[in-house]
């Protein structure tokens, strides 16, 4: 056993466990095999067309125009390179757990730990954005059929309160035409609310509905899943190729010129919301273990879906732009939009519809990812026993799905999460950075018989040029970097080109294989358009997985029984590090937003941990002679 917290777990030993059923009485048990290759081609499709298709590709169409079709383009090449490097681990590594027991392999525990922490804040914040969502859509079907639901039962609570300040200083000032409908709505819920003093009963009920309902379907078994997800992905695929067809007789192609009328920079504005609606198809390997043929048919699955959901993506998008001018699609719901510009409101009932269904089959897939994530981590002892426990009955992580269930249905109640499209793309785009690299970890292997090998393209020289090319045509942007009139914003601009010219010098020397190279570059740079602030609230979640680990993870691995015999003494040291720094962090900060205060002092409370525990453990590692217990 090891100490080292970069500690690996062989591939050979990884299937060894699966293989064993892991072992512990009461925890043991295997999943039921019962996904072909169709099963996971659709879903992926339902997975990545869901409130993509139905919301977030309005705001997109707004800033790039028609251009928006290359931002589809490239955000497919780019997950195409990650799904390739997805599938080379797939088929080595066939077990449940995606990018998190692929980082085990190839990364060690720290990075495992770290990708695994990762993957729980992207589907889990992930699905209170689609529960919320699919909330609205939902209310809207209802009001369609004359059904009115309160408001104050289909929005959470500080949306309703901010609504309601907004209309008290609006009507104060006489500015009366800045309280749009949707503030009206808020105030509404607000005003009408049952409460008790100045406390209002106000939380999002559907949205907690399907959460339940979605969180039972999973519990009950994999096979139940896999027959509403196939039923629910031909019904939309249908309505989707229908509204395409119906949309182009209205397609008027003046509307697409100018094609990008916000230039390159308009197009990439949208890419956080683009983004989001590809990240399915890595849930897709969550799902290894119940595989009829994992290593010939995971690969195809992810790629399947991915090509299918690029086409209709685009086609969606040439039909958004044709039909009305690009300046008038920055609204909620774009397709019923376009309809009711041309007089089609019975076409808008079925996109509706459509909406409903879509988004509760991203929610399902994501809430059957992971709880299979929380699963690999306990088989592992970085999270407690009980998170691995498999149901006797139904085959199912029952114990896992049961927490997914709260941990989204929840927040749900009463969160608004603005930030949720930018904070669960930028921890997708971090888990296949992690992906792209430990491909390039991992030794070569000789193509085998029904299993999916990445076709090995040597980089030294391509990478070579495309770096000098690109810095050539961008030399103006890239220059003005260091002119001294740019801010913290850039530095994320900065680690790209830092990590560009690090792997240039690799792919050089290693000859490493192209497409992780190519993957990893590109997932990177995308990250580097989600704004510094993203970056802040993904490193406050980091630093707070680092702190667990440390405090739990750590001595619990079954990779690691032996553990330094300082390490609980730094730990409490660690502790009054961090209260210190929560008072640094009050007395030095200068934020106005309260909720930017609140992350910086979570993040001063975590990262006062991390460094006092670090600096603890070095200088007792050098000042004591180590004895493991």
């Amino acid at each position: 056993m090891s100490k080292s917290i970069f500690r690996k777990k062989s591939i050979s030993k990884i299937l060894a466990d699966c293989a064993s059923g892991f072992g512990d009485a009461e925890h043991s048990g295997h999943l039921k095999k019962e996904l072909n290759v169709k099963d996971l081609t659709l879903m992926g499709i339902a997975a990545v067309v869901g409130a993509g298709i139905f919301s977030t590709i309005g705001l997109a169409s707004f800033n790039g125009g028609p251009g928006v079709t290359i931002l589809f383009v490239l955000t497919a090449i780019t997950c195409g390179f990650s799904a390739l490097c997805y599938a080379e681990f797939a088929s080595r590594i066939p077990v449940a757990g995606s990018a998190y027991t692929y980082a085990y392999a190839s990364f060690g525990e720290l990075i495992a730990w770290i990708i695994g922490w990762d993957l729980l804040m992207e589907y889990a914040i992930g699905n209170i954005a689609v529960a919320v969502s699919w909330s609205t859509y939902f209310v809207n079907l209802l009001e369609g059929f004359h059904i009115h639901v309160p408001a104050y039962l289909t929005m959470d609570y500080y949306s309703a309160f901010s609504a309601h300040q907004q209309v008290l200083e609006f009507t104060k000032s006489h500015n009366l035409a800045a309280i749009t409908d949707t503030i009206k709505q808020a105030n509404i819920a607000w005003n009408t609310a049952p409460g008790f003093g100045g406390l209002k009963l106000i939380a999002n009920i559907p949205a907690l509905a399907i959460v339940i309902g979605i969180t039972y379907l999973v519990y009950i078994g994999i096979r139940e899943t896999k027959k509403a997800t196939n039923a629910m992905v031909i019904l939309k695929i249908a309505i989707v190729i229908a509204v395409i067809a119906i949309g182009f007789f209205y397609v008027t192609p003046a509307n697409w010129h100018p094609f990008m009328p916000n230039g390159f920079g308009g197009v990439m504005k949208g890419v956080s919301g683009v983004f989001f609606a590809y990240i399915g198809f890595d849930a897709i390997s969550t799902t290894a273990e119940e595989c009829r043929d994992p290593q010939r048919d995971l690969p195809r699955g992810m790629i399947y879906s991915l090509i299918i959901c690029t086409v209709l993506y685009i086609l969606i998008a040439l039909v958004l732009t044709g039909m009305v001018n690009y300046k008038n699609l920055a609204v909620g719901d774009p397709l019923a939009y376009v309809f009711n510009q041309v007089h089609l409101s019975k076409i808008s009932g079925i996109i509706s519809f459509s909406a409903v269904i879509a988004t509760a089959s991203v929610l399902l897939i994501f809430q059957l990812g992971q709880p299979r994530i929380w699963m690999s981590m306990s088989r592992d002892g970085l999270l407690p026993k009980i998170f691995s426990k498999i149901h006797p009955k139904f085959h199912t992580p029952s114990f896992a799905t049961i927490v997914t269930g709260f941990v989204v249905g929840v927040p749900a109640l009463f969160l608004n999460l603005t930030i949720v499209t930018d904070l669960t793309s930028i921890g997708t785009l971090f888990a296949f950075v992690l992906v792209c690299g430990g491909v390039l970890l991992l030794p070569r292997e000789a193509a085998k018989a029904g299993r999916f090998h990445l076709p090995y393209i040597n980089s030294k020289w391509i990478v070579p040029a495309l770096f000098i090319l690109c810095a050539y045509f961008f030399r103006n942007g890239i220059i003005g970097l260091f002119d001294g009139t740019h801010n913290k914003d850039d530095l994320p601009f900065f680690l790209f080109i830092g990590l560009s010219a690090t792997l240039t010098v690799l792919a050089f020397v290693k000859k490493l294989s192209l497409i992780p190279v190519l993957g990893l570059l590109s997932c990177f740079y995308l990250m580097t358009e989600l704004g510094y602030t993203n970056w802040v609230r993904f490193l406050v979640w980091l630093v707070i997985g680092l702190d667990i680990y440390i405090s739990y993870g750590y001595q619990h691995s079954l990779l690691g029984e032996k553990i330094a015999p300082w390490h609980q003494q730094a730990k409490k040291i660690s502790l009054t590090g961090a209260i210190v720094s929560i008072f640094a962090v009050i007395i030095f900060d200068t934020q106005d937003s309260v909720t930017m205060n609140i992350i910086y002092g979570l993040l001063g409370f975590a990262l006062g941990y991390l460094v006092i525990y670090s600096a603890a453990a070095l200088l007792f590692s050098v000042f004591r002679k180590e004895k493991t217990i």
